[in-house]
């Protein structure tokens, strides 16, 4: 099986999911020209996903980081310029590619960045170093973790991003059923399920089904304290990336071949907009989703039934997977000294603490607590206590989480396992021959 090296996967997957609050009512030209400054007026450009109105205009009804960017542009002097990626601007380039494309040439100051791009960027020197910013000193150890690379940390979040399976305990109920902890537990509620009538008991689709496989391979990496010897042994090509992956990759493939999953649905099914109506209607007991889609009745915020959301069976029991997005600023941009300035702001703990309130998510800021939902509270405790895995690593030399979505496409698709352990082992290998 060729595996594609591009790593074409949608940014919708995460970047999008991290700034909807700057979502657009006007369209951009469609060159995303911006005017040059205009005398005195300082301004810092930022190139992100989506969107936002013009900062100039009165918006009574911002969003959580709008209202940041507000704190930062006042407390400054600054106004921060929205440039904009869009799909039909860029014709068949992904949001990744782009963003690439111009931090190489210094065209932005401020990125709104996937794990991907952190990582490639940051082994560039294309990234500053943000570790010297004040609200760096309050960032959790998760954080630093996942996005500094080769000492540096260059990428920060207003948000933690968690996944967990979303879980209609009602239906567990009903059938006398514990939630899982382990993979053996959660094979043993998926088979009563089937017996009882419920065909397919997990809804998946073709963007997050790699967190199964996250919370099985790095389990004991992350929680066992020898993270880093692990990490550098897997940088060396002593260790293999395919060890690791093969156990969640093998239970995927049990779940397939029971009919737990159906492999041909999901291929093609985008996220929540496939499996979630199934869901909402009682019908599927499990689905997966990030833990923002418990806030939003858009998704799994309303229910009509019970509703928890639980971390992935694992070795370690219930097992939260968190891939990270992030900030940066470009080593070479135009207003670096405002953009660090106005980064700084915009993660403070101040800021951070209006963010998490308004959104209800969890912060990058071990200071700033929000109470959550309900649902959420089996998914928080483990964060909070902790355990959890990464879902993306900048100090990994392979990039995990846009990697790992496309070679599970690889197992829905037919592959085998050993042919998608082979994928891995070519970007291990392709990885290690790097200067």
């Amino acid at each position: 099986m060729k595996h594609n090296g591009k790593r074409r996967w949608s940014a919708a997957c995460l970047a999008v999911l991290a700034v909807l609050t700057l979502a657009s009512c006007r369209q951009e030209d469609p060159k995303n020209l911006i005017s040059p400054d205009d005398g005195e007026k300082r301004v810092v450009n930022l190139f992100s996903p989506m969107e936002k109105i013009d900062p100039d205009a009165e918006n009574v009804a911002r969003t959580a980081a709008d209202l940041t960017v507000a704190m930062a542009e006042e407390a400054l002097g600054v106004t921060m310029v929205y440039r904009t990626y869009t799909a039909e601007n860029y014709q068949d380039r992904t949001y990744d590619e782009v963003c690439l494309d111009r931090a190489r040439n210094n065209m932005d100051d401020l990125y709104l960045l996937n794990p991907d791009a952190v990582l490639t960027l940051g082994a560039e020197g294309e990234l500053k170093d943000l570790s010297g910013l004040d609200s760096a000193k309050n960032l959790r150890e998760i954080i630093l973790t996942a996005n500094t690379v080769d000492g540096k940390l260059v990428a920060i979040p207003q948000e933690v991003v968690a996944y967990g399976l979303f879980i209609n305990r009602d239906m567990f109920d009903q059938y006398g059923l514990d939630l899982p902890e382990t993979p053996e537990d959660f094979l043993e509620c998926c088979r009563v399920f089937q017996e009882n009538g419920i065909e397919t008991p997990i809804g998946a689709n073709r963007w997050w089904l790699e967190t199964f496989v996250f919370a099985q391979a790095y389990a004991d990496l992350y929680n066992g304290g020898n993270t880093q010897a692990e990490i550098e042994a897997l940088n060396s090509g002593e260790a293999r990336y395919s060890d690791y992956m093969r156990p969640g990759f093998e239970f995927l493939q049990t779940l397939i071949d029971r009919g737990y999953i159906d492999a041909s649905e999901a291929l093609v099914s985008e996220a929540i907009e496939a499996e979630g109506p199934d869901f909402l209607a009682g019908k599927t007991p499990i689905v997966m989703a990030y833990w923002g889609a418990a806030n939003t009745e858009t998704a799994y915020g309303k229910t009509d039934f019970k509703m928890e959301v639980i971390g992935f069976p694992s070795s370690r029991g219930q097992m939260p997977v968190m891939p990270m997005t992030g900030w940066a600023v470009g080593a070479e941009a135009e207003h670096a000294e405002d953009a660090m300035k106005m980064l700084d702001i915009i993660t403070s703990d101040e800021a951070l603490k209006v963010y998490s309130e308004t959104n209800r998510v969890i912060s990058p800021s071990k200071n700033v607590k929000v109470e959550c939902v309900p649902a959420l509270k089996p998914l928080n405790d483990r964060i909070e206590e902790g355990v959890y895995v990464l879902g993306s690593n900048a100090g990994m030399d392979v990039e995990q989480w846009g990697n790992t979505c496309l070679i599970v496409r690889e197992l829905l698709g037919g592959a085998s396992v050993d042919e998608c352990m082979s994928a891995f082992d070519e970007l291990q290998d392709a990885a290690l021959k790097r200067p």
